[in-house]
């Protein structure tokens, strides 16, 4: 208390000049209309600026909270846009199933349709990766076909996904035949075109014209016997003078490969089985 009156007695002229200037505000404001006017105008302008900057800072203060939720709603429709792509690429493998036309050798076969997401053409060793796996039934050693002729064989394989060794692999040498005759070779890869392939170990006596059709032996269990896989572009003598080889064209276009079907046989294990009986037997795909 006696601070307050110190500090009363020490600026008692300030505050008497502050009371008579409020005093002579409140008469001149309302004694004079056009004073007023001005007040009442001003005084507006000050509150809405007020408003304004309060209203700017409590916004500001709220935007953590906008962005929490928009967080989540986009956070939803990333989840339903997943989905429906899921949809689509259903629906797209069922209208594939439908509308595709079977050669007669794979008539009796089951179909596991399935979607390319990578895929190599130009490296030495090239690979197929579907997005269907050992929950969809496909096991390592199936064969893979599309709308065309032979994609290549399945040789890893996880819960959803599996990898395909493309036919542009020359690990991968595959028992083929020109259509129409007994005489069966190996189609095999020579890395220099993803549009061509070799069929070596021809007997020298075979008969072919240019255009022949190449189609799978069905000398095992991954592919049956008829499928086409190429036509007939060229020829040459191999190192052995007893066979040559052809060139072949093949009629699968792997640059624009999408959608394949992986083949499943439910004899091929029991044939596996046997044909693997002997250790120092090669497998023939």
């Amino acid at each position: 208390m006696r601070n307050l009156l110190n500090f009363i007695m020490r600026y008692s002229s300030w505050l008497v000049f502050a009371i008579y200037v409020l005093l002579s505000c409140i008469m001149i404001f309302r004694n004079n209309p056009y004073q007023q006017h001005v007040y009442l105008s001003s005084a507006g302008a000050v509150a809405s600026t007020v408003y304004d900057v309060s209203d700017n800072v409590t916004s500001y203060f709220h935007l953590r909270g906008i962005n929490e939720e928009l967080q989540h709603r986009n956070a939803a429709l990333e989840a339903e846009a997943i989905a429906l792509r899921k949809e689509v690429q259903m629906l797209k493998e069922l209208q594939y199933a439908d509308t595709m036309t079977l050669v007669e050798p794979l008539q009796p076969y089951r179909f596991i349709i399935a979607h390319v997401i990578n895929n190599s053409i130009y490296r030495p060793y090239n690979y197929i990766t579907i997005e269907k796996g050992s929950l969809d039934g496909v096991k390592p050693e199936m064969g893979v076909v599309d709308q065309s002729g032979v994609v290549g064989i399945v040789n890893v394989v996880s819960d959803h996904y599996a990898r395909v060794i493309s036919l542009l692999n020359p690990k991968l040498p595959i028992s083929c035949k020109l259509k129409g005759t007994e005489v069966f070779g190996s189609l095999v890869w020579d890395g220099r075109s993803p549009q061509e392939a070799l069929l070596e170990e021809l007997p020298k006596y075979t008969e072919y014209e240019l255009g022949d059709t190449v189609i799978t032996s069905g000398y095992s269990a991954v592919f049956p016997a008829g499928i086409p896989v190429g036509t007939v572009i060229d020829a040459h003598k191999g190192n052995d003078d007893n066979f040559f080889t052809l060139r072949v064209k093949l009629l699968t276009d792997f640059s624009r490969l999408s959608t394949v079907r992986v083949i499943a046989n439910d004899m091929s294990e029991e044939l596996r089985v046997v044909e693997n009986s002997d250790p120092d037997t090669k497998p023939t795909y």
